[in-house]
């Protein structure tokens, strides 16, 4: 699993936790769910999992449809088969999306339209005033996978809508980019900041001694999770270390 996020708002405290794909390694199947992620996330207790928010990754689709993935998380995964959905966090719209069918060639073009004129109506409608956008595949990276331009449409929609804040996996490390235009130039003004999580469990990897731009705090070689706090008109974020430690305190405000 690539990353579990936790959200707090200020104004009314309500917890929420999110993955960021690649949920059971290594193919998604229904057993790698039950013995890999139902003995963690997903324990007996239920607690965390009654509040996880999911992102579909390229290993679920490793099984035929993901649909051990859709079967596993049921309602919380949004419409069976789409991966893309939003949800309220107190005073934060939570979008999420599948970039599978961005980067997967077994999705249509229709597909990947239909993923894109959903979130411009969804954008258009939201009640909160801050957005948050999160998905698998990052935009901008300095890991291992590298940026993948193919995303740079979603970007464009979110960029044009004002969200404020995106969050990815998919490279196995920890990596957080200053306020960015789809094309990635530095833009204080409207840029949208992006983090890259990819530390909940499976083999972390490093960056090899190249950082691209924009990029301002990186972390290899450790596991851990994101801590965020959305508050009314800000977040703070932090990547806590699984033994607890907190490195790269960071925050911003809403557009």
């Amino acid at each position: 699993m690539d990353s579990v996020l936790k959200a707090d708002s200020v104004a009314k405290v309500n917890d929420a936790a999110f993955t960021l794909g690649d949920n059971a390694y290594m193919e998604g199947t229904e057993v790698q769910f039950n013995t890999c992620f139902g003995q963690t996330w997903g324990s007996a207790t239920r607690r965390i999992m009654a509040r996880i928010h999911p992102s579909p990754g390229n290993h679920e689709y490793l099984t035929v449809g993901a649909n051990p993935y859709y079967k596993y998380f049921g309602a919380s995964a949004g419409p069976a088969g789409k991966g893309y959905y939003s949800y309220d966090v107190g005073e934060w719209h939570v979008v999420v999306l599948n970039s599978e069918m961005v980067v997967n060639s077994g999705f249509s073009i229709g597909d990947r339209k239909a993923q894109e004129d959903w979130l411009t109506a969804d954008l258009k409608s939201k009640s909160k005033p801050c957005t948050l956008a999160y998905w698998h595949h990052p935009r901008f990276s300095s890991g291992y996978h590298g940026s993948d331009v193919s995303l740079q449409p979603l970007w464009q929609i979110l960029y044009d809508n004002n969200v404020d804040l995106i969050m990815n996996g998919h490279d196995h490390d920890y990596e957080r980019f200053k306020p960015q235009t789809p094309q990635g130039v530095l833009d204080t003004l409207r840029g949208i900041p992006e983090i890259v999580a990819g530390t909940g469990g499976e083999e972390l990897r490093g960056f090899g001694g190249k950082v691209i731009r924009n990029s301002v705090y990186q972390i290899e070689g450790r596991a851990g999770v994101l801590k965020l706090t959305l508050g009314k008109a800000e977040y703070r974020a932090a990547f806590i270390e699984s033994n607890g430690r907190v490195w790269d305190p960071s925050g911003g405000k809403c557009h």
